[in-house]
C-alpha cells in the first residue's frame, strides 16, 4: 500500500503568525487602501505605479518574515504521508520550511509576469523585493505581480480540484472558506475523507470537519504530533 494522501489547505491566517497581515487584520496592510485601488487588473490599468508599490510592500514584508512552527509542521508531514500543500496565500514560506508539494491558487509574490497578451508564458523569479516601472519581460511590456487579481481567472483551480479528489486527509488551516472560487474546492474531496480545520476563529463548516479552534501555530502542531505518532 503506498503512503496515505493529505491536503492541507490553507489561509492568511497561517502566516500572520509570521508577521504578514490578512486582509481582516486591523492595522494591516490592506486597511489603508481599498482593493479596489491595488488588487484588480481595472487598478492596474489606472494606475500601474501604485499598484507596484503596494506589491513592492508586500514582497519586502514576505521577504522579511520567517516561517513558523506551523509551516515547518506541515513540511514534517512528508516523513510519513504524500503532503500536497493548496494555498491561498502568495508568500512562499511553505517553500522555506521545507515542503515540497505547493500549489499557489492565487499567484506568488516571488515572481513576476508581462503585463502584456500571454502573461502566463512569462513568468520570471523576482529575487529583491523592488520591481520600478520601466522594468520590462523579454517582449517589452512592463511586468507586474505574478498575483490573481479580483476579477481575474484563477489558472490553478482546476489542478487543485484533481489534487484534492484524490485526498485521504484534508486540513484546512487559517481560512475563513469565504474566498470563491478557491474555498470551493473543498467540495470535491472524497466523502469518506477525513476533515481537520484548524483556526482561532468560529469557522462555519460541515459537521463532519474534526475542529481545532487555535492558532496555527498550536493546532498544526498538536495535529501533526497526533498524525505522526
Amino acid at each position: 500500500m503506498g503512503k496515505e494522501r493529505i491536503i492541507v489547505f490553507t489561509g492568511a491566517g497561517i502566516s500572520a503568525e509570521s508577521g504578514l497581515g490578512t486582509f481582516r487584520d486591523n492595522g494591516g496592510l490592506w486597511e489603508k487602501y481599498n482593493i479596489e485601488e491595488v488588487a484588480t487588473p481595472e487598478a492596474w490599468n489606472k494606475n500601474p505605479k501604485m499598484v507596484t508599490d503596494f506589491y513592492n510592500m508586500r514582497r519586502k514584508q514576505c521577504y522579511e518574515a520567517s516561517p513558523n512552527a506551523a509551516h515547518y509542521a506541515i513540511a514534517e508531514l512528508e516523513n510519513k504521508y504524500e503532503v500536497e500543500v493548496i494555498t491561498q496565500n502568495v508568500d512562499n514560506l511553505h517553500e522555506r520550511s521545507g515542503s515540497t508539494n505547493v500549489l499557489h491558487l492565487h499567484g506568488e509574490l516571488n515572481k513576476v509576469k508581462s503585463s502584456g497578451p500571454n502573461a502566463e508564458k512569462t513568468i520570471l523569479k523576482q529575487d529583491n523585493w523592488e520591481v520600478k516601472m520601466g522594468d520590462l519581460c523579454p517582449e517589452g511590456y512592463q511586468l507586474r505581480p505574478h498575483v490573481v487579481w479580483f476579477g481575474e481567472a484563477v489558472p490553478m483551480l482546476d489542478k487543485a480540484v484533481q489534487h484534492i479528489k484524490n485526498a485521504d486527509i484534508v486540513i484546512v488551516i487559517g481560512t475563513s472558506l469565504n474566498v470563491y472560487p478557491a474555498a470551493g474546492i473543498i467540495e470535491y474531496a472524497p466523502v469518506d475523507a477525513s476533515y481537520y480545520l484548524i483556526d482561532p476563529n468560529e469557522v462555519h463548516v460541515p459537521s463532519y470537519f474534526n475542529v481545532i479552534q487555535e492558532t496555527a501555530t498550536k493546532g498544526v502542531v498538536q495535529l501533526v504530533n497526533q498524525l505522526l505518532a
